[in-house]
């Protein structure tokens, strides 16, 4: 068993929720846009079904390449990273209807209620974005559960990158 510096019980694996904005952030990681990089994980049943990060349509410039495309303040190549996920849905197979999200920014208005409309019950956010609150409304409305997850050093730390690393 392992201690804190408490004395309480330390559990060696990171709680679920943990490990799935983990695996948002990665996700995050592989981001096209200049402006936010975001992730998102969507996951059934403790298993992940689809992932997606904002960038560009496959075969498009990036905006890391080419800059932004901006209308009215809005980069209009972007797509946004949990759409990218419900699109992997679609486009295998794979129904999200009861599942949840995991996405590192809070979804904005347009996400929310293709979330709603595509059946995701839960929605695991770890910042706040420009929370709208007709979106937030629509959330109350349709009795989604909102949750903000944290991350903090000590999640990091749980998990073991020294021994995966190879220099």
């Amino acid at each position: 068993m392992i201690y804190t510096m408490e004395g309480e019980i330390m559990d060696k694996r990171i709680k679920w929720d943990q490990y799935f904005m983990m695996q948002a952030v990665l996700l995050a990681s592989r981001s096209t846009c200049e402006r936010l990089s975001v992730g998102a994980v969507i996951v059934r049943d403790k298993r992940i079904i689809a992932g997606g990060y904002n960038g560009s349509v496959a075969g498009d410039d990036h905006c890391i390449d080419v800059g932004c495309y901006l209308v009215d303040g809005h980069c209009v190549r972007t797509i946004h990273a949990e759409m990218n996920a419900i699109l992997q849905c679609a486009k295998f197979g794979e129904s999200t209807d009861g599942a949840e999200i995991y996405v590192t920014d809070f979804p904005c208005l347009q996400c929310t209620k293709m979330l709603l409309q595509a059946g995701i019950r839960k929605i695991n956010y770890l910042r706040n974005y420009h929370n709208d609150s007709y979106a937030q409304k629509l959330i109350q409305l349709k009795d989604i559960t909102l949750n903000k997850i944290n991350l903090t050093q000590s999640d990091m730390d749980r998990v073991p990158f020294d021994a995966y690393l190879s220099d």
